[in-house]
Parts: structure tokens; sequence; C-alpha cells
């Protein structure tokens, strides 16, 4: 690196009007940016419903595929392109310039016909819309950390880039409250409707004001003083990855700090977030709460360590987080599971289930877009088992080309193989759930079942299916019932064309514990204090890895270069490493059929990290950025 100042402590000074506006400015600009990001996640079921679901299973699952790749592959190449722009043509203009794309992105899309408007074109637009997205996020944070920090004072600026450091936790947090709000305002049903475009439409209000008080602010001191001295650069991407002392300062940030703390972060809100409500079946809406709550208390630690940072060094904090998280992860998760769900911990602990298959049946299942299907028998048993929570073995000793068989208790059900069932897959398919959840809900899971719709014609095959229901037709019949339009009986898919034969209306009766089983989170039994405790340890340890981040990457590469160079490895980690932990988690956990099993995914790479960061990292809390070209 160029000739590189240190200094000591510095007299922390008050900080300036002008220097609140820069941090304020931002601030606000990112947490927009976040808020903007996060929603399309949070809606993404209903976003699927309105523009995917209409679509052949391959071509929906190409545009998920799309979707994922914007929303966490994209963001180096935004990190690439505006950082050199950033380098090259200043701080300012250059997130002026992502933030008008993130923000008119964000509100297209609460604009946006469905496909059955505009057809294939309205799938097609999203994704546009969502690569901008991602490339604008790409640029954003790296602009908005460098413009910070150097207007920052020497001594000062570990403090100052942690509001920056608040601002994807706010952006979040912002999202939820905004999408709970919407949903009490209008209601469930018309939020699934239409109400789901609303905190996109609001967004253009953030947008607004963001730009507004970032077209008063000015351009950094530092990237001004290097344009009049003419030590700009003129390639920056050259300069940053193609010289090897510079590349090297990218490798060593990405391996020695990024990673660890974009697997830390992610693993503390979103995989959290995740398992509440994936595997511990906690309602989606008590989930977001809690969640929200544990980010209010934790949010100010952000600021705490920033400021700590510059009175200990950057490295200590970080480390230091990195080696607590891999030290309690799994009792911390395990605490999670008895607040959250203590009916299932108890079931977990007393009863296991065994697929037993044949060599080669199971596979690994990497789902990060959640649209694949998995066809084998002991895939089939497996991924149903760990969708409901469920801890298993496997045994591969079954014979050669036999279908896989799961042991619940006493209890043993065969599975099938989906290609081999050909037609009669979806029949196997609802014999091989319900007959294993019936074993799970005899040895204590908390499973629940659903009242099932039934029309007449098919009364007295139902009840003869469900014997343990111990159903009488003719008193059913005898009964509470709706007389329905067989046309409404189609479209709600209770009724084919064909076994209607021709009628125009049909009964139509209820029968109580008669439909699908739900895993679930006894809404009495939710320690809301546990959970959200332990969800606030999680988010502190994000505070600890994250806070000082900003001032560290800022502080490792020369100004001339430093957008460009800081924004790369910052998102490679936090888009990569970091984005595919939660189904790179779920695939592990399903693995080993093993809930916790996936936590070593973040252990594993915060250990990497640790290991590099302590031995290689230097201390960059003393540098003097000004002096480093």
């Amino acid at each position: 690196m160029a000739n590189v100042s240190t200094v000591g402590d510095a007299k922390a000074a008050p900080m300036t009007g002008e220097q609140k506006k820069v941090i304020f400015a931002s601030s606000l600009g990112t947490v927009f940016e976040w808020y903007d990001f996060y929603l399309y996640g949070s809606l993404a079921i209903y976003i699927g419903a309105t523009f995917f679901s209409q679509y052949p299973e391959t071509t929906r699952n190409i545009f998920a595929l799309l979707a994922f790749a914007a929303g966490f592959l994209v963001r180096p190449f935004g990190a690439l392109v505006f950082g050199r722009l950033g380098d090259l043509v200043g701080r300012k203009y250059t997130f002026l310039v992502t933030i008008l794309i993130m923000g008119v992105s964000t509100f297209v899309v609460g604009l946006l016909p469905g496909a059955a408007t505009i057809g294939i074109a309205a799938p097609i637009i999203l994704i546009i819309l969502r690569m901008l997205q991602g490339l604008a996020l790409g640029g954003e944070y790296g602009g908005a950390a460098t413009y910070v920090a150097e207007h920052a004072p020497q001594g000062r600026r570990g403090y100052f880039t942690s509001w920056i450091q608040t601002t994807a936790t706010l952006g979040l947090f912002l999202s939820l409250v905004v999408i709970l709000a919407v949903q009490f305002i209008v209601g469930k049903e018309a939020f699934a409707e239409w109400g789901w475009r609303i905190p996109f439409l609001l967004s253009v209000v953030l947008l607004g004001v963001s730009v507004w008080i970032r077209l008063k602010m000015n351009e950094s001191p530092a990237f001004k003083k290097m344009k009049e001295e003419g030590k700009g650069s003129k390639a920056p991407l050259t300069e940053a990855f193609g010289q090897w002392r510079n590349a090297k300062i990218a490798l060593l940030a990405l391996f020695g700090a990024v990673v660890g703390q974009a697997v830390v972060w992610y693993s503390g809100q979103f995989y959290a977030l995740f398992f509440l409500t994936g595997v511990l079946k906690v309602d989606g809406q008590s989930a977001n709460i809690m969640v929200a709550c544990s980010l209010l208390i934790g949010t100010g630690f952000f600021v705490f360590f920033g400021w700590l940072s510059d009175k200990v060094g950057r490295k200590p904090i970080i480390m230091a987080g990195l080696l607590l998280a891999m030290l309690t992860y799994f009792p911390l998760f395990k605490a999670l599971t008895w607040a959250g769900n203590p009916a299932l911990a108890e079931a977990q602990a007393t009863i296991r289930a065994t697929v037993t298959a044949a060599p080669g049946d199971c596979k690994f299942q990497f789902n990060p877009t959640g649209t694949a299907k998995f066809t084998t028998s002991c895939d089939i048993a497996t991924s149903f088992l760990t969708r409901n929570s469920v801890p298993y073995d496997v045994v591969t000793t079954a014979p050669a080309g036999t279908p896989a068989t799961v042991k619940i208790g006493e209890q043993t059900i065969t599975s099938y193989d989906a290609i081999a069932a050909g037609d009669q897959a979806k029949a196997l398919d609802g014999a091989f759930q319900k007959q294993t959840n019936i074993a799970l809900h005899d040895a204590g899971y908390p499973l629940v079942r659903g009242a099932a719709k039934v029309p007449d014609s098919k009364l007295d095959a139902f009840v003869a299916a469900n014997p343990e229901l111990a159903l009488d037709a003719t008193a059913i019949r005898a009964g509470e019932k709706a007389t329905t339009p067989v046309a409404d009986l189609v479209t709600a898919k209770l009724l084919t064309a064909e076994e209607a034969a021709g009628a125009t209306e049909m009964d139509v009766y209820t029968i109580a514990n008669g439909g699908a089983f739900t895993m679930v989170a006894d809404p009495a039994n939710v320690n809301w204090i546990g959970t959200i405790a332990v969800l606030t340890v999680l988010v502190i340890y994000v505070t600890m890895v994250y806070g000082p981040i900003a001032a560290l990457l800022v502080e490792l590469f020369p100004t001339r270069i430093r957008y460009t160079g800081m924004s790369l490895p910052y998102h490679i980690g936090n888009g990569w490493f970091g984005g595919l932990l939660p189904a790179t988690a779920f695939a592990m956990s399903a693995a080993q059929g093993d809930i916790y099993y996936g936590l070593w995914y973040p252990i594993v790479f915060a250990g990497i990290t640790l290991v590099i960061g302590l031995l290689f990292l230097p201390e960059t809390k003393d540098r003097d950025i000004h002096a480093m070209d």
C-alpha cells in the first residue's frame, strides 16, 4: 500500500452541524435502499402469486432463479460498476445515481400490472427491475461508507461510520413495520390481493426526501483534495484488482473480515427469522414482531461498538464477535427452540425418525430458490421430515430398487419414487404425508389437522379413506351442508368437471379434523420474552462484527481506489457467502436430519475469518486516510 501514516489517539471534537448532515443524508438514503431491498423478500409470496404462479413449473423456476440472482449474485457487479464510477467522478454523484435507480425501480414494482393483465411481460419487467435494485445496492453501501468516512475527523471514523451500519437493520425494521401496519389497516385478504403494493408505493416519499437532502451535500474533502492534486486513478478496476499490492488487500478484507461478518450478520437477522417461521413454525406475524423487537433493542449497539472501535481498535471487536458466535450458536438456537416451540422441542428430544433407503437414493437437497422438486423415495421422505422439523437418521441398508421407509416410534411408512409412480404420484404423496403426519401426531409432535371441504359426490370415498375419523356418511348428509355452484368447486379444485357429471350445483360438507395437517407453534406456549432475549443476543453479535467494519474497509484502501476496493469484497462476502447461508444451512440440516446441523456453515466460515484475521489483518484505527495516496 502507498504511504500509510499513523497517528495517536486524536482528541474527539464535538460533531459539527455539517458532519451531522453528512451522516443523516447518507444514512437516510441507505435505510431507504435497504427498505426497498427487503420488501421484495418479505413480500415474495404475493409477488409470486401476481407475476409467476400462472406459468408452467419450469418457467416459474427460471423466474425464481433470476430473482434470487438479482437479490444476491448481482450485487458485486454493482460494486464494480458504481465503485469505478465513484472513484472517477466522485462519491456524491455516484450514490445519488444509485438511490434514484433503487427508488424508481421499487416504485414501479408497486404499479406494475400482473401477468393476468400484460402476460409474460410482467415477470420479465419485474426481473429487470429487481436486477437494477441489486446493481444499485451494490454501489450504494460503498459510496455511503466512503463518503461518511472521508468527512469524519481522525480518531472518530468508527463512530461516524457506525451510523451507516445501522441502516441495514433499520431498513429491515422499517419494512417489517410498514408491512405489519398495512396488513392491519387493510386486512389480510385485501393485502394479499392488492395491499402488498402499498409498501412499494410509499417508498416514493422516502426517495424524494433522500434525493433532496443528497443534492444539498458537498463532495467529500478527501476526493476533492485528490482531484485537485491530480492523483486520481484513471483505471480504478485495474489498479484495485489488477495490481497485486492492492488485490491482496481486497482478498484479505474478504477472507480476514467480511466473510465472517457476513455469516454472523445473516445468521443473526435473516436465518434467525427463517428458523422461527420455517423450522419452529411460529406464525409469520408473531415472528416478525419478535425480530422487530430484538432489532429495536439491539440497534444502538452498532453505534456503541463503532465508538468503542475508535478506542480499542476495529480488529479486537470484530474477532471477539466471531469467536462468541462460534462458541454459542448451538446453545442459543437450541434455547430459541425451547422458547419458540416448547412442544416441538420436547418431541424432538424424545422421538427421532429413521429413514431406511437404498444406497445412492439420498441426495444433497440444495434448493436456494425454493422451487426444486425431489423425486427419489429417500429425498421425498427426508425433505418432508425436514420441512416439518423432525430429526432423523438415514440408514442405507435397503436393497437396491426398493422405496425408502420411515419409522416413527412403532409405525413404519413406505415412501415412493415420483418418477416411477407416474400418474399415481399425487395420490401416493397424499397417502405418504397423511400416514407420516398421523404417526408424528401420535408420537407427540405439535400437529393440528384442519377442516376438509368435501363435495357430496366424493363423500363416500372420503369416509372410506379416513377410517381413523370414524365417520358416518349418512349422518354427515343429514347434518349441515352448503349448496355450492359446481363452477366454484372446480375453481377451488375441490372437484373436476368430469366428477361433476353435468351437475350445476352440489352439496358440500365441512368435516372437522379431516383436512391437511400443519406443524404449529401454539401461540399460548410461545415464550415471547425468552425468544426476544435470544434474538437480541444474536443481534448484538451482529453489531460487534458489523459496527466497526465500514471504518476498517475504508482504512484499508487509498483514496484513489477506495470506493472500488472496499465495495467488491463487501458485496462478495455479504451477497454470496451471506446470501447463500439460509439455503445452504437448510440443505445441510436436511442431509443430516438435524435442524441445528446447518449452523456449522456460519461457524466454519466465522472460524476461517477468525484465523486469517488474527494472523494477517492489520489494525487500522490510527491510519490517516488523507495521507494514504
